[in-house]
Order: C-alpha cells, then structure tokens, then sequence
C-alpha cells in the first residue's frame, strides 16, 4: 500500500490537490507486485491496483514496478479529481498521513 498524498507537502504547491473544504485527503491503495517477465523473456515484475481500473505496469526490478505503479495510480487518482468523478474507495483518510511498510 502507499499514499497517493503524502504528508509534508506545502498546500500551496503545484499539484496538491485539496477538497471543497480547503483539506488534504490522503488514498491509500492495495498494490500487487508479482514477478513476471517480458516478451523477450527477461526478467521483470507486474504491478497493479486492484481498485483502479486500467492502473497496471511492469518494470525491470520490484522496485521499479512499485515506482510504476505509484505514478500510474496517481495519474488516474489526479484524472478523476480533475474531472470531478469519485475516487474509488479503497482506503481514504480526511487527514494527510504517512504510511509506513515494514
């Protein structure tokens, strides 16, 4: 899991993104990373977001796929604000937060 929206981000940056309210929401999202490989038969990883339609990628190393994903989970997470559709919920904090995998 990880979050769309961290903690620490001043609101008046570019790209934080604040409700009606004027409030940081935090989205926490399940992620799966599965070893996989691609065409060629080099390995690699797939990551993909159960909740989020679309939200899928691959990448070299476990933690590139982790990368991938975040940026593309966020990407859909921006589209949808901006279009002013739902978020789906999977997990959503009214507070920033930060979370922690161990």
């Amino acid at each position: 899991m990880f979050v769309v929206q961290e903690v620490g981000f001043d609101p008046s940056s570019p790209g934080v993104k604040m409700d009606e309210e004027g409030t940081l929401k935090s989205y926490i999202f399940k992620v799966v990373v599965e070893p996989d490989e691609f065409e060629d038969g080099t390995p690699a990883f797939h990551a993909y977001c159960p909740t989020l339609k679309g939200a899928r990628t691959h990448g070299k190393t476990e933690a590139e796929a982790l990368q991938n994903i975040h940026d593309v989970v966020k990407m859909i997470v921006d589209r949808l604000i901006e279009e002013g559709k739902p978020v789906p919920p999977d997990i959503e904090i009214e507070s920033p937060a930060v979370v922690v995998t161990v």
